[in-house]
């Protein structure tokens, strides 16, 4: 298995216009909070402690061991995300907000974005490489907000 540096470092290879890497920043985390958001909107025959379960639940535990596994530090961070971005769908939808909807709209311009950043950058997405940068995107980021807060990776 890859050491979490060099799946970084790789990462960044294509990350390195400075418009690219802003639209990273705003895109990366929309994206995942769109699809947290569509995975939100299935429900499970389950709940915990009054607590309805959803496919997102089951997707981020999934994510989450991949990220223990990359670097238990990040994971942690991640695991902050992740719950923040449950919070926010839940709290929405209290709100009356159809989550699928919203999830589906933020994604598409997202990508959008995003492709429009790797235009910029003349580099491709490093998920045409391999997909598990779909991953990596949100780690790279954090990794810079662990450096600037003096937190190993």
């Amino acid at each position: 298995m890859r050491t979490v540096q060099s799946w970084l470092d790789e990462y960044g290879t294509s990350h390195r216009n400075p418009v690219n890497k802003t639209i990273h920043w705003i895109c990366v985390p929309a994206i995942f909070f769109s699809i947290v958001g569509l995975l939100y909107s299935i429900p499970l025959p389950y709940d915990v402690g009054g607590l309805q379960l959803t496919v997102a639940h089951i997707a981020l535990a999934l994510v989450l061991v991949y990220y223990v596994r990359l670097s238990p530090s990040l994971s942690a961070g991640m695991l902050i995300f992740c719950i923040l971005c449950l919070w926010v769908w839940r709290i929405l939808e209290n709100f009356g907000v159809t989550p699928w909807i919203l999830s589906l709209v933020i994604f598409v311009l997202a990508w959008i974005g995003q492709f429009i950043g790797h235009k910029i950058e003349g580099a491709k997405p490093s998920f045409f490489k391999d997909l598990q940068f779909l991953l990596i995107g949100p780690a790279w980021l954090l990794s810079f907000l662990y450096k600037k807060a003096g937190i190993p990776i």
